[in-house]
């Protein structure tokens, strides 16, 4: 008997690749197609996207699989977007796909691809899953290290890996954009992913003022010695490492280097003020044994970096410091610190503090 397997169909070539090869290695194939309602202006009507629904729909034609529709629009307002929302207005820069990834596509889209008879919930991100020999999953990176999606998937559990399959992740993109074109088959979506997603058109700051219940409230800037030195917009309007939109005149530019929630204060500094030696790792999500004492590996600390050697001092089950062997630039409260062993994912946290190494 075929083994019933859905994928989450965006539209991009990737996830109509994916569909596809499963199709072709004997699956019985379905797929499933969210809308979050940040798709197109006509989301926010009554039938949301109807006119991207036809599209995704010519998918299923082109594969001959069906294609449901599922209307999540609530449940990503309230898990993702809310979540968006709450972290910056902490002060905090928030990475939207960490938190939707076992969320919704592994949370809910994998509990509505059961409910119509899947075993598996396909994905076409570049990543790949190996068992060992008692049948635990591990994540590791995929071939192609320019499409390598590994980091936005750590906060997956070994459960949540068992029940994934991503067919790209021992593919390249350039292979992938190949073997679509040989099959004749189109994609009604072109381009690629945005980073967050459900931010078109606007800038951060006008998406985040126009949310329910979000305040923008004006504040001082002081720089590292506590000084006065202006007064900001708001402090969601920044992040940490930022240059541009200070606006305080000086001799050399000004960095962000903290956000003070609590006092609504922005503090910056010198691109020397940047560097931390050391940050707090909260709410690690360990996909194999949570290490018991401090050891040594890699870590990354924002998507658009490599990883670098540190050592991870854990702090109970869910918590660690970690210290750098070599001080980092730019650690960002609210982002997420993925822990690497070589090509393998052992897990990923958000961080809540760095500690800036002073001259």
């Amino acid at each position: 008997m075929k083994q019933t397997t859905a994928v989450a169909i965006s539209g991009g070539v990737d996830s109509l690749m994916a569909a596809c090869l499963l199709k072709e290695q004997g699956h019985q194939v379905i797929g499933i197609h969210f809308i979050t309602g940040f798709e197109q202006a006509s989301c926010f009507t009554q039938h949301p996207g109807a006119e991207n629904q036809h599209r995704i729909l010519d998918i299923g034609k082109q594969l001959d699989i069906p294609v449901e529709i599922a209307d999540i629009r609530r449940e990503f307002q309230d898990k993702v977007v809310d979540y968006f929302t709450r972290t910056y207005q902490r002060g905090q820069t928030p990475n939207p796909c960490m938190r939707c990834n076992p969320t919704i596509k592994f949370g809910i889209i994998l509990g509505h691809a059961q409910k119509m008879g899947a075993q598996k919930l396909a994905t076409g991100h570049y990543a790949v899953i190996k068992k060992d020999k008692s049948g635990t999953c591990h994540l590791f990176k995929g071939l192609d290290p320019q499409k390598d999606q590994s980091y936005f998937l750590a906060r997956l559990t070994a459960e949540q890996l068992g029940k994934a399959i991503f067919p790209l992740g021992e593919i390249k993109k350039s292979e992938v954009k190949k073997m679509a074109a040989q099959k004749g088959l189109q994609p009604v979506t072109l381009g690629e992913s945005q980073d967050v997603c459900f931010v078109k058109n606007n800038s951060y700051g006008e998406f985040l003022s126009a949310q329910k219940g979000f305040k923008s409230t004006p504040g001082i800037i002081e720089d590292m010695n506590g000084q006065v030195i202006g007064q900001h917009k708001g402090l969601h309007l920044f992040t940490i490492g930022q240059r541009r939109g200070i606006n305080c005149p000086a001799a050399e530019p000004y960095y962000v280097v903290r956000l003070d929630s609590e006092r609504n204060r922005l503090i910056v500094g010198a691109r020397n003020d940047l560097v931390a030696s050391d940050c707090n790792v909260v709410d690690i999500n360990w996909i194999g044994d949570a290490p018991q004492a401090p050891e040594d590996m890699h870590v990354r600390v924002r998507y658009r970096s490599r990883e670098v050697a540190a050592t991870v001092e854990p702090r109970g089950v869910n918590a660690a410091v970690v210290r750098f062997k070599r001080p980092q630039a730019s650690v960002t409260p609210g982002q997420g610190a993925v822990f690497y062993r070589g090509d393998e994912i052992l897990g990923g946290g958000w961080i809540e503090e760095s500690m800036v190494q002073r001259a």
